[in-house]
């Protein structure tokens, strides 16, 4: 799986809101200041996460954005759903979508259980765990396979 810079930006932004303990508005400028975001990319992220209704924009001299749901209640996968759609598609169509030819159809299942095990992570660590800088147990157990930080 390819991350976009998209969903890393919205991650990170998502971060910075959620570790304000004050629960107050951060404006986009600063946010983009923070996570060395570019502003326009930003702006573009932070409005795919406001109809995903993620976060809220609020007016004003104080104004900013701020967080619509619980970071407990906004997984991973949520977030790169908001911005870049399925989390796994091939070209262009969700795997249950894809069909093949006889010699071929097997490939739709590994599809599927690529989705899956994506799901595993994704849906499982959330806003206020990455705040926290605590993953859940079984993903964290992953992380400490040495064969999973070799590149392949």
């Amino acid at each position: 799986m390819r991350v976009s810079a998209k969903a890393d930006y919205a991650l990170r932004a998502l971060i910075e809101i959620a570790v304000r303990d004050d629960g107050r508005p951060v404006s986009a400028e600063e946010l983009g200041r923070l996570q060395d975001i570019p502003h326009g990319f930003l702006q573009a992220i932070l409005a795919d996460l406001r109809r995903a209704g993620i976060v809220v924009s609020q007016r004003g001299q104080s104004g900013g954005w701020r967080m619509a749901a619980r970071p407990a209640d906004v997984s991973v996968a949520d977030v790169i759903r908001a911005v870049d759609g399925p989390l796994v598609s091939v070209y262009g169509l969700r795997p249950e979508a894809v069909s093949y030819n006889e010699a071929a159809e097997v490939l739709q299942l590994v599809w599927i259980a690529a989705r899956s095990s994506l799901r595993e992570v994704f849906e499982t660590v959330t806003i206020e765990s990455l705040a926290a800088r605590e993953l859940p147990p079984e993903v964290a157990a992953r992380t400490e396979d040495k064969d999973a930080w070799q590149p392949r």
